[in-house]
């Protein structure tokens, strides 16, 4: 409906369409006081009733967390855009992309079956593709919507497999029934290969290393997008997903391991590249991966505390996150830059963004009164908890600083120091698109003032589901100088300002060692997908090279393998020839005892076949091969099936007519030479295609015959499909679609074929001039 309201209320459009995740948020809401006593909501509605799937859905602490998030700051991201894209000829559709990448987000967290978990899973990423290639005339938005498809839905196809894998090893669909089941899966052989696929799944959609390089390129979509994207969608599915799975894939030292280890490397890989970027949202978007790495490694941490501050830190960087993403676009709106090397003394021109990037550089930051000061506190516990791991230590302490120093840059160069003089006459921006940082930049610091509600009624729920166990909040804005939580946090902020203060020479220092070392991940897709697309080529090219002849022995070959390698591997011919009779081969073979009629039909399909077989030229091999059919169609007329015989008679007379008919367009009275080695090969193949048929369908009769589908057909045919012509009902009724497929095939055989006449009837009477020869100056006449 978002492109039919813009078009009648024009750049009001954000605001109106803001109702709808607006009023989700309040209907969320709601829920609050249940969820916090433990209760948990649950809705289904029947899906595929036969397979036991149920469209459920389920909102406990953690996905009610996640869900409000994602409907909270998505109204103020449909405001922004609206004021955003004010005037654009898409805005509507823009609109449109933007509620629909909210709501496979929303489906995504509040979904309990895997597979629907995984339907919205790939909807985010079709989404996704559409925003970030939003502006599609340009290559590199092109390359990034295709590059984060490609990535993601790798992820995705993993995520499937290892869903139906759980499936297969808990018997269940729905995640809420797998946690509290009796499933051991951390003994099971298979866990490493479940766990690997969930871990694919998440590493792909969260960016982590190596798998990050399509986030930052992402950054060719508008400015509400990547707000959006890296606050409260797209990117926090992964981490949506490994907090889900925990209870099930946590607590053993593989999951650890992993989790630490690529959450940790990908922490100081995207806060040192965050560093050597001077685009406002290249910046921010290296710290998201940063952020998404030090999500992840909590997770993995496991402990009580590491839970907690997993909960307290989504929420804070969604709050600074969205806003500061939020406040680039502004910048970029206003200025016409997003340099921050050429931003300077914005601050008196913008007070209001101004304001709001303080409120949002102090929470990267971690300071007092922050909810990511709450965030950061809980880091260090659950280290201490964890008798303070050293690489640990000083992984996430570097980690925060780095981040800390980033969001002091983006927070107060393009503000304070010297007016610097930008390509648009820089002012404050209008109250759609200043709203949403102001208003986040303000939660980032009230929510986190009422501790002891934000600690019981937000971050208890959503860690307790994560770790299966109610815990108890400790969350506390207190300063204890004796503490070594506080000297750690302390430390982080000196480190942060260091780092701050020599930001140019740090930044000049990480260019020149990527000039050094002259490749990237980023690079390595493009040869990836240059090789998959020649290697694509090459393998059509292979398969399909127009050659009909070729075409016809690989799949009579085929037809040969599926027939006889089941027959001999599992004892198929066994039945036809028990092994105690071979010696006596009277007792299997035995000459048929046919009438006279039966006589004359098998003579003609000998006839024909014989016919066929030395036919010299295409009319007679045509007409011989309507005498077999003409046969077969005798036989189904003595043994009881009229209807059959009448069907199969007017299909031999149609396909001989339809064949002449096209035939004469070609030489039928031409002989098909055909070399000695060719006519072995065919006939081979013909005579296996034969054996494996007929073999086959001897072993079936030999066996026991299963009449339950004959008796379903003769009890209900006449009482639900009103036929007592069983045939013509099974036909029409029991197999109406494939009926109704097997007439489309002719018809569109048969408008191929009328093309293919019209088009060599088109060609002959054309003159075809060769081209000219460089060597002739005469030229070549046609």
């Amino acid at each position: 409906m978002a492109p039919i309201v813009q078009r009648f209320v024009g750049s009001a459009a954000g605001w109106i369409l803001a109702v709808i995740p607006a009023s989700i948020f309040l209907f969320l809401a709601s829920f609050i006081e249940p969820v916090t006593h433990g209760e948990v909501v649950r809705a289904s509605l029947s899906w595929v009733p036969i397979q036991q799937l149920s469209l459920s859905f389920l909102i406990d602490g953690l996905s009610l967390m996640f869900a409000m998030t994602i409907s909270g700051i998505g109204t103020l991201i449909i405001i922004y855009a609206g004021a955003y894209l004010a005037g654009h000829e898409h805005q509507g559709r823009f609109l449109g992309f933007m509620m629909a990448f909210m709501g496979a987000m929303l489906g995504l967290v509040l979904a309990d079956n895997m597979l629907a978990l995984f339907t919205f899973w790939e909807l985010t990423s079709v989404s996704s593709f559409m925003l970030i290639g939003f502006d599609h005339y340009r290559q590199a938005a092109r390359r990034a919507a295709t590059q984060a498809l490609v990535i993601t839905n790798f992820g995705g196809l993993a995520l499937l497999f290892g869903a139906v894998l759980m499936h297969q090893l808990s018997g269940s669909w729905d995640m809420s029934a797998i946690r509290v089941g009796d499933l051991q899966l951390d003994a099971h052989p298979l866990y490493g290969l479940v766990l690997a696929l969930f871990l694919i799944a998440a590493f792909t959609k969260s960016a982590q290393f190596p798998l990050h390089f399509w986030l930052p390129n992402a950054m060719e979509a508008p400015t509400p997008v990547s707000a959006f994207l890296h606050s409260a969608t797209m990117v926090q599915a992964g981490v949506y997903l490994l907090a889900r799975m925990s209870p099930v894939l946590g607590g053993t030292d593989m999951w650890t391991v992993l989790l630490m280890s690529f959450g940790g490397v990908t922490l100081l890989w995207g806060a040192f590249a965050a560093l050597k970027q001077t685009d406002l949202k290249q910046m921010l978007a290296q710290t998201t991966i940063a952020s998404l790495g030090l999500l992840v490694m909590l997770i993995g941490y496991g402990n009580e505390a590491a839970i907690a501050a997993m909960v307290v830190y989504f929420i804070a960087h969604a709050f600074y996150k969205a806003g500061f993403f939020m406040l680039a676009g502004v910048i970029d709106h206003e200025a016409g830059t997003r340099e921050i090397t050429a931003l300077g003394g914005l601050a008196r021109a913008m007070p209001v963004s101004f304001v709001a990037a303080v409120l949002a550089g102090i929470a990267m930051v971690g300071l007092p009164l922050t909810v990511a000061y709450l965030a950061k506190e809980e880091m260090y516990l659950a280290l201490q908890y964890g008798g303070w791991n050293l690489v640990a230590t000083v992984t996430m302490v570097l980690g925060n600083a780095l981040l800390g120093a980033v969001g002091i840059a983006v927070a107060v160069k393009p503000f304070l120091g010297p007016k610097v003089e930008t390509p648009k006459h820089a002012h404050e921006g209008p109250l759609g698109l200043i709203a949403g940082p102001a208003i986040l930049g303000i939660a980032g610091v009230a929510v986190a003032l009422p501790t002891d509600w934000f600690g019981h009624d937000v971050m208890v729920p959503a860690a307790s589901a994560i770790l299966g166990e109610q815990i108890e909040s400790h969350l506390t804005l207190a300063l204890n100088f004796t503490s070594p939580l506080l000297w750690l946090s302390i430390a982080t902020w000196l480190l942060a300002l260091g780092a701050f203060l020599v930001l140019s020479r740090a930044r000049s220092a990480l260019r020149r060692i990527d000039d050094t070392v002259g490749y990237s991940f980023d690079a390595a897709f493009d040869v990836f997908m240059f090789g998959l697309i020649r290697g694509a080529g090459a393998l059509t090219r292979f398969l399909h090279h127009g050659r009909l002849e070729i075409y016809l022995v690989v799949v009579f070959t085929g037809m040969a393998l599926a027939l006889l390698v089941p027959l001999f591997s599992m004892n198929g011919l066994e039945a036809l020839m028990p092994p105690e009779a071979l010696g006596d081969w009277r007792a299997v073979i035995s000459w048929p005892d046919l009438t006279s009629y039966e006589w004359v039909v098998v003579s003609i399909a000998v006839i024909g076949l014989v016919a066929l077989v030395v036919a010299q030229n295409r009319l007679v091999a045509i007409l011989s091969l309507g005498v077999q059919g003409v046969a077969v169609a005798m036989l189904f007329l003595l043994f009881g099936a009229p209807d059959l015989s009448f069907t199969q008679f007017m299909v031999e007379i149609l396909s001989v007519v339809i064949l002449t008919l096209v035939m004469t367009r070609l030489r039928l009275d031409e002989r098909d030479h055909r070399p000695f080695e060719d006519a072995l090969r065919d006939g081979t193949i013909a005579l296996l295609c034969g054996f494996g048929v007929a073999a086959t369908l001897m072993t079936i009769i030999a066996g026991n015959f299963d009449s339950s589908l004959a008796d379903f057909f003769l009890e209900t045919s006449v009482p639900i499909a009103h036929g007592h012509n069983i045939v013509n009902v099974i036909l029409v009724d029991y197999r109406g679609f494939d009926t109704l497929g097997e007439i489309a095939v002719v018809m569109t055989a048969g408008l191929a074929i009328l093309a293919l006449i019209r088009g060599r009837r088109s060609v002959a009477g054309t003159t075809i001039t060769p081209p000219r020869d460089p060597a002739n100056s005469e030229g070549v006449k046609g």
